[in-house]
């Protein structure tokens, strides 16, 4: 039986804040999401930017399977002792061998964390849709992006982006806002996949990031007012309730790998596939 931790990177006053916006903090999102993929899986969530959380060094993990890294408002450019304990818990995945996935934040700290770079973008956010995400020739080929078209739209929401990749890192996909959208890091023991995007999000909660940030987006320049916010986040979650609707697909400008659960889910499954014979090759 498969045994997973969920590692996430909000704070209490985020996880808190996020519950009342969205009904969960980001790892009981993933860990809802995990329970659906793999219903035969014992999954834990810890919180290893916390204060008051417990260390984790590489032999505390080596008991599970696979960790995941959640999204969070997490800016890891910006050094203070949260974000120091986070980048702590991720060296120690990488020593642990154990293999990791990422999304968003989660992808930022392990690039972080392996020596790579994080900056703020530098033109504008990336809020609701990511469009056109490209794989590269070493993505088309790999495993996490299998079943992946030629381009693809996938839900996201993020102010930063990577800047640099570390050394020993894959670029696997990008597209014209976030040159690196997937990548895979080889560090010390460990094997991380993560994407910027959010695989794991439903689209209702997509929706509830937007209203949440529609003042930052309107700043952006991404809408001219809150009203349009709100507007496409009605949209967003129209589709969430009705994922084959014709009508709104082509009024998002989207396929079935946006709108079907399933499609968007792509890269969690993946993982969960190949994360046996990546604990099996970092043991090597």
């Amino acid at each position: 039986m498969p045994n997973y931790l969920v590692a996430q990177s909000e704070l209490p006053e985020e996880r808190d804040a996020r519950r009342r916006n969205a009904g969960k903090s980001a790892g009981e999102t993933y860990k809802a999401t995990l329970a659906q993929l793999a219903p035969e899986a014992t999954i834990a969530i810890a919180s290893p930017a916390d204060e008051d959380a417990p260390r984790f060094a590489a032999e505390d993990l080596t008991g599970y399977d696979a960790v995941f890294l959640t999204g969070s408002p997490m800016h890891v450019y910006t050094r203070n002792s949260a974000v120091d304990r986070q980048l702590a818990f991720m060296r120690a995945v990488f020593a642990s061998g154990v293999p990791s996935f990422g999304s968003c934040a989660g992808l930022q700290v392990a690039v972080a964390a392996a020596g790579g770079t994080v900056r703020k973008m530098p033109e504008r956010m990336e809020a609701g849709i990511a469009r056109r995400i490209v794989a590269t020739e070493e993505g088309r080929s790999h495993p996490l992006l299998a079943g992946r078209p030629d381009a693809w739209d996938a839900p996201a929401i993020h102010g930063d982006e990577v800047e640099h990749l570390p050394p020993g890192a894959t670029l696997l996909a990008g597209n014209g806002v976030t040159a690196v959208q997937a990548a895979e890091i080889r560090f010390e023991r460990g094997i991380f996949w993560g994407v910027q995007y959010h695989p794991e999000l439903a689209l209702g909660e997509i929706a509830v990031a937007l209203r949440a940030q529609a003042a930052d987006l309107v700043a952006a320049g991404l809408a001219d007012a809150q009203a349009d916010v709100n507007a496409r986040a009605d949209d967003l979650l129209a589709l969430h309730r009705d994922p084959g609707s014709r009508a709104l697909r082509w009024k998002l400008g989207v396929d079935a790998e946006f709108a079907e659960e399933r499609w968007r889910r792509r890269e969690i499954v993946n993982f969960l596939r190949h994360a046996p014979m990546l604990r099996q090759r970092a043991a090597r």
